[in-house]
């Protein structure tokens, strides 16, 4: 008999709110999740002719870092009451890092929310369940 391990039902693919970025969620051996971008639907800077890399990231010494495969959600603890908390989530269009909880919608769908300080000052991106 198959024995396949379970695992959590964060742990897909999902593309981001607008569909330009695929992030693979996973369990870390530390038991918390994290998120890194495996596909960009304009890997390419225009500007550059190369792969995109993070140059709106405040530290100057991590601008040639590539955007495809960046850990962009880091630290997130599964609660009982199905939120995934305590995380954070970077945003490489803008280079700022929020406070992030992550809620499960269906299935298909998770709603991610960044803020800072509190959660009632954030927004909540919806994210779609990617097949492979």
């Amino acid at each position: 008999m198959l024995c396949l391990a379970q695992t959590d039902p964060i742990e897909r693919l999902w593309y981001n709110d607008e569909k330009s970025a695929k992030i693979q969620v996973y369990k870390a051996v530390d038991g918390k999740f994290y998120g890194k971008i495996v596909w960009l639907k304009e890997p390419i800077d225009p500007k550059t002719g190369k792969p995109k890399t993070d140059i709106e990231h405040p530290d100057e010494k991590l601008h040639s870092r590539p955007v495809l495969g960046l850990v962009n959600l880091w630290g997130f603890i599964y609660k009982p009451e199905g939120t995934w908390e305590n995380g954070h989530i970077y945003d490489p269009k803008n280079g700022k890092e929020y406070k992030c909880v992550i809620t499960k919608g269906d299935n298909n769908t998770l709603n991610v929310r960044g803020y800072i300080g509190i959660t009632l000052i954030g927004r909540t991106d919806t994210w779609k369940r990617s097949a492979l």
